[in-house]
């Protein structure tokens, strides 16, 4: 179910924890093969725990748990808006708002061709930062102003 360049980067978390220690490779397993599928569906929860060889259930927990994982599809970029107390004081849902109006779409929405899907997030740690938007998991955006939202989704485009 993934691809043998997955497994090897799934390999590799499992090589920084103790042998009899697998199981915390989860979160970062877990990661891998939602970057391959942009998505976690229960077969590929599933097919994670059984190659770390812990009991699904305990990988389903974790990504349930964490928001970083999309349980159903998301577009080819999930952006991820920080609507928490400092953002949203300093233009997060300013922001959130700018990116609805631009893309036609709203939380937890993607657009019609499959390209965007918006979430709200919770604290990303760049309060300093704000407003602050996460793209796939992986790139922090700062400041984002009107501007610096038109150049990101151009970018991604």
């Amino acid at each position: 179910m993934l691809t043998t360049q997955s497994l090897a980067l799934i390999d590799r978390e499992v090589a920084k924890y103790p042998a009899e220690q697998k199981r915390s490779a989860v979160m970062g397993a877990l990661r891998i093969a939602q970057t391959e599928h942009r998505y976690l569906s229960n077969d590929m929860i599933e097919f994670v725990a059984n190659y770390l060889g812990i009991a699904p259930m305990m990988a389903y927990e974790v990504a349930t748990f964490y928001n970083m994982y999309d349980l159903k599809p998301v577009g080819k970029h999930k952006i991820t808006v920080c609507t928490n107390l400092p953002c949203a004081l300093s233009g997060g849902y300013t922001a959130a708002h700018y990116i609805k109006q631009k893309l036609g779409i709203g939380f937890n929405e993607t657009t019609p061709d499959g390209k965007f899907t918006l979430k709200e997030g919770e604290c990303m740690g760049a309060c300093g930062y704000a407003p602050v938007m996460l793209v796939n998991n992986h790139a922090m955006c700062s400041h984002m102003t009107p501007e610096a939202i038109d150049k990101k989704l151009a970018e991604l485009e």
